[in-house]
């Protein structure tokens, strides 16, 4: 028995769109009942939330396209300030209907002329007797646009005294969009993370054809339960599955174990599922270099990528900076002397030192240290006599915007910006080489 029903759609169209939204049946079935039919007004605005891969944009565009409701879909990072929002619902307007062209290119510069363009794109469009969807997606973006544009894309529909319904796609709650102002509250819905369960039935779906289901559905299994609690994102699940898909069916192309062999199978993956537990949301290497690695039967530190810190190339001073801000975060500055002074007589080693060396300083993290402790270590570190110009200072704000230092406190601090080392002892090490 279907799980999606609507008087207003046929149901053959409902059964097709069904088989699209896996294990998101519910929350469509919600949206249905609020969209109501065509022409009946529906709620002025809707806010969906969700974590990142949950399905909030996949689940819209498919519903308005496979149930053919007029819509408009922005993406808010791509036009991300209220002008070219604006223009870009215009312009997609405009092509609502099938047939038309753009004649002229649109200006809005206000809401006012927003609201009179697209009232006079509703009428021109014949789209009056129809419900019009505008679908906002990241739109957490519209809080760094003028003050006035998330209250009026909540109104629209009073605004325009048209049938129009605003849905808001984003990934954090509605109470970081809230003016303090106040503004019309909408209709707040929820979507949550797939569970391992429904991950399982999504990824099974897309089996290859020269292999039973059952067999893929194995696989799955087994991906997910090496993944599963260190990555739920569905795209970099469906990605690792695509990647690793080759390599677990090597027994069976070479006729060493059949569709059934489970234990043979998964001895021959479990090594390479561990490798690529290094790769996961980084992409250190691409698709290709990957399945070159699993033929050659190499590591992934043979090959150079976003984490293989051979590639970083500092400027000359730069990699002495850092090294300088990382022995300036980890070691305690009563050692200072000790360690970058060439005669510093004689160091009593009293019980407070003994007690404290006893605890390593990486397991407590680094420490913020001032400017001219960063630039004493420096100079005792390079063999050459470096002047304190300002190249040296522009490199220093240079490894910041880098995120390699981090400025700690405010910059009109009296006793000068405090930095701390946010690197890890291996990417030194890998500098210091």
């Amino acid at each position: 028995m279907p799980n999606l029903e609507h008087p207003a759609y046929p149901a053959a169209d409902l059964l097709h769109l069904e088989s699209l939204v896996p294990c998101r049946e519910s929350q469509v079935s919600m949206l249905l009942s609020i969209f109501g039919e065509r022409q009946q007004f529906s709620f002025p605005s809707i806010f969906i939330y969700g974590h990142t891969s949950s399905g909030k944009t996949y689940v819209m565009q498919t519903l308005l396209t496979t149930l053919q409701l007029p819509h408009v879909f922005v993406n808010c990072v791509e036009y991300f300030t209220s002008r070219l929002l604006l223009e870009e619902i215009l312009i997609q307007l405009q092509s609502c209907s099938p047939g038309t062209e753009q004649t002229s290119p649109v200006h809005c510069d206000t809401l006012n002329d927003f609201v009179r363009l697209f009232k006079q794109a509703l009428a021109s469009r014949e789209l009056q007797d129809q419900t019009l969807y505008i679908v906002l997606d990241r739109a957490e973006q519209l809080r760094e646009m003028e003050a006035n544009i998330l209250p009026a894309f909540l109104r629209l529909q009073e605004l325009t005294d048209r049938n129009v319904t605003v849905v808001l796609l984003s990934e954090i709650v509605w109470e970081l969009f809230r003016p303090n102002i106040g503004c019309f509250e909408p209709f707040t819905m929820y979507f949550p993370d797939y569970s391992i369960g429904h991950l399982q039935k999504i990824l099974s779906q897309n089996h290859p054809p020269e292999y039973s289901a059952d067999f893929y559905a194995a696989y799955i299994n087994i991906l997910l339960g090496v993944f599963y609690m260190v990555c739920r994102d569905l795209k970099e699940l469906r990605h690792l599955a695509a990647l690793n898909f080759a390599k677990y069916c090597e027994p069976v192309v070479r006729g060493e174990a059949n569709e059934r062999d489970t234990r043979k199978l998964w001895k021959n993956i479990e090594p390479h599922l561990k490798k690529a537990m290094q790769t996961v949301y980084l992409r250190e290497i691409s698709s290709s270099q990957w399945e070159r690695l699993q033929h050659d039967g190499g590591e992934p530190g043979q090959l150079k990528g976003l984490s293989a810190h051979t590639h970083v190339e500092l400027p000359y001073y730069s990699k002495f900076l850092l090294i300088a801000a990382y022995l300036a975060s980890y070691n305690p500055v009563r050692t200072d002397k000790r360690f970058f002074l060439k005669h510093h007589g004689k160091i009593r080693k009293t019980n407070f030192m003994k007690k404290h060396e006893k605890t390593s300083n990486h397991l407590l993290g680094p420490k913020p240290f001032p400017l001219d402790r960063l630039l004493a270590i420096l100079y005792s570190i390079v063999d050459n006599r470096v002047a304190p110009t300002a190249n040296i200072f522009s490199q220093i704000t240079s490894l910041v915007t880098l995120q390699l230092l981090s400025m700690v406190g405010q910059n009109d601090q009296l006793d000068g910006p405090r930095y701390k080392c946010t690197v890890s002892l291996d990417f030194i090490r890998a500098i210091a080489r």
